[in-house]
């Protein structure tokens, strides 16, 4: 497929060969991998000022052959904590879509507490990507966000998080029982508009990882 533009991935958190094989086997598709560390916050800090996402936009266009049409943003485990900051900035107004890939968590409150011995998950840390889904839901943007079935523990899981906003925006989790990539076994699904929640079984480091390395099964189901 020839395109006279094309749309800029920025990958936060994993193996760059990974997101580079998923752009080549999508055409119409660029992208940056950002690796900063392990940990959310060392996501988290930088991004906090908008000229950090203007800048890598600003390098991609000079890279690129081509105009681009449109800024997505995906991330991986810890690499949610970049885009959770752009979103809490001005610069979210220019992200088209969101991919995540068993990547987004909140705290608990009281600090370390579990739902299951009374406490809460934090809303202020869930707030962004709660207003980009019902931003995704309207039609204005595009939301995907895969989960494990892994527990951290001390820290809300992917599946608390993904319960949440589940809960928040009034939607139905759907048993959808199927064969997915890299023979991952889908457990459930919530979408509605533009936003797919996709549960998946596995309680492991490799079914954690599953999540990254299919990246390039996931991109196309952005529309």
């Amino acid at each position: 497929m020839v395109t006279d533009s094309i749309n800029l991935l920025i990958h936060f958190h994993g193996a760059q060969n990974v997101v580079n094989y998923t752009v080549s086997h999508n055409p119409g598709w660029m992208a940056i991998t950002v690796n900063l560390g392990s940990g959310s916050s060392v996501y988290a800090s930088p991004f906090s000022e908008a000229n950090t996402l203007d800048k890598l936009i600003q390098a991609a266009s000079k890279a690129s052959a081509k105009p681009i049409r449109g800024i997505y943003l995906s991330g991986w485990s810890a690499g949610y904590g970049a885009i959770r900051s752009i979103l809490r900035n001005e610069t979210k107004h220019r992200i088209k879509g969101i991919i995540l890939l068993d990547g987004m968590h909140a705290g608990y409150v009281p600090n370390g507490t579990p739902l299951a011995a009374g406490g809460k998950i934090d809303p202020n840390d869930l707030s962004p990507f709660l207003d980009f889904a019902k931003s995704s839901i309207e039609g204005k943007t595009q939301f995907i966000f895969t989960h494990s079935a892994v527990f951290p523990g001390t820290f809300a899981s992917t599946t608390e998080c993904a319960d949440y906003l589940i809960q928040a925006l009034g939607l139905d989790l759907r048993p959808f029982l199927t064969e997915g990539p890299l023979g991952m076994q889908q457990l459930a699904k919530a979408s509605k508009g533009n936003l797919r929640i996709m549960a998946f079984a596995g309680n492991s480091a490799p079914d954690h990882v599953d999540h990254l390395h299919a990246m390039y099964w996931f991109l196309p189901l952005l529309k």
